[in-house]
């Protein structure tokens, strides 16, 4: 049980000390691709809420 303990906390603070380290990387055009991909996202989810509104319209007009 300790060896499995101390695997788990060997794990966790090797991740911890990747994530510190690619965390101060910065990338020069993020903040264009982040733009450009929650604007895709945002498309995305508008259109699927309307299709499962159309659908839920639908579904309660005919087979409700």
């Amino acid at each position: 049980m300790q060896l499995a303990m101390i695997a788990v906390v060997v794990v966790l603070l090797v991740g911890l000390v990747l994530t510190i380290s690619l965390a101060g990387k910065s990338d020069e055009n993020y903040r264009d691709a982040t733009k450009k991909n929650t604007m895709n996202l945002t498309l995305i989810y508008i259109i699927t809420i309307l299709l499962l509104l159309i659908g839920l319209v639908v579904y309660i007009k005919w087979f409700a």
